[in-house]
């Protein structure tokens, strides 16, 4: 089980970045799941986005999809980082980027 605060770096210029507004984060998991890297060089030349990996490159650790305006999958539990009165930057830009849908911009 992959338990508890863990390094994770940005692709800069991704969906990620742009949220986080820095190059590395600490993010807690709680999980037993890992992102087969079998399929690794499949995916991304399909259109998959690893915009966040582990300091040594071998754990994915965020997704995002080319082309798309905001679809960002992580391993981690951003809401274990987040209050009522603090979100996680993932959620923030989230909903910011709903709203700039929404009112067409």
């Amino acid at each position: 089980m992959r338990l508890g605060a863990y390094a994770c770096r940005i692709l800069e210029g991704s969906v990620a970045h742009k949220a986080y507004g820095v190059l590395e984060v600490g993010e807690r998991h709680r999980h037993r799941y890992e992102f087969n890297n079998t399929y690794r060089q499949t995916l991304t030349a399909h259109g998959l986005i690893l915009s966040g990996l582990s300091p040594d490159e071998r754990l994915v650790e965020i997704v995002e999809l080319r082309d798309h305006p905001w679809f960002v999958a992580t391993q981690f539990h951003p809401e274990f980082n987040s209050r009522p009165h603090r979100p996680h930057p993932l959620f923030s830009a989230f909903i910011g980027a709903a709203l700039r849908r929404k009112c067409g911009q």
